[in-house]
């Protein structure tokens, strides 16, 4: 079970505020490219599940993830969570041509197939995604990701934040952002729930 934090950040003002406030504990900027992907019947949606191909940094890495079950209240989402890395090149071959990936040898698609397919081969269709830019701080003792995510109809951000005690993140967080002044909301939905929608929050 992943349990993140997620707080809105209303426009690109707040959203470079709050990076020039906490510039120093800045460590890295990835991008990332999400691409989703489902039965032609919608299998895994049917279950509340999803699986996702997402690329880091062009071809340099890309993690296979199954997620389902996702649950957001009051900016704190939980979700089942399953990821392991795949050959980038492979994934790529995967997001050009969706049916192989029902054929690719990994413990997720497997998973797939045993609990959506009935361990039978499974046919993929890919429902399109979204880029992320994620800058990444070490901030009091937190690990904070930044993120401008953008989809053909708009650019949202946000910030996430996983941990065990997520109402101490939260108080911590939200104390900050008061006292600078960052405009802020609890997120209501997760960026793939977003992303299908069509519109931004």
């Amino acid at each position: 079970m992943e349990v993140e934090v997620k707080l809105g950040l209303p426009n690109a003002a707040a959203h470079s505020k709050f990076k020039s406030l906490i510039s120093e504990s800045h460590i890295k900027t990835v991008n990332q490219q999400n691409l989703f992907f489902d039965t032609p019947t919608a299998a895994l949606a049917s279950k509340r599940a999803v699986l996702r191909l997402r690329f880091l940094d062009g071809v340099t890495r890309c993690v296979v993830s199954l997620k389902a079950k996702a649950v957001l209240v009051d900016g704190v989402s939980r979700v089942e969570e399953d990821e392991e890395e795949i050959d980038p090149v492979l994934g790529r071959a995967c997001a050009a041509d969706p049916m192989k990936l029902g054929s690719v040898d990994s413990r997720i698609v497997r998973r797939c197939r045993d609990e959506f397919g009935d361990g039978k081969e499974m046919g993929f269709v890919c429902l399109g995604g979204f880029e992320n830019v994620r800058d990444v701080y070490e901030w009091r003792g937190m690990k904070l990701e930044v993120d401008e995510t953008k989809y053909a109809f708009g650019v949202s951000y946000e910030i996430e934040c996983e941990s065990e005690d997520p109402e101490a993140v939260k108080k911590e967080l939200e104390g900050f952002l008061k006292e600078n002044g960052v405009d802020y909301k609890y997120s209501e939905m997760s960026k793939f729930a977003v992303f299908r929608s069509g519109k931004l929050p």
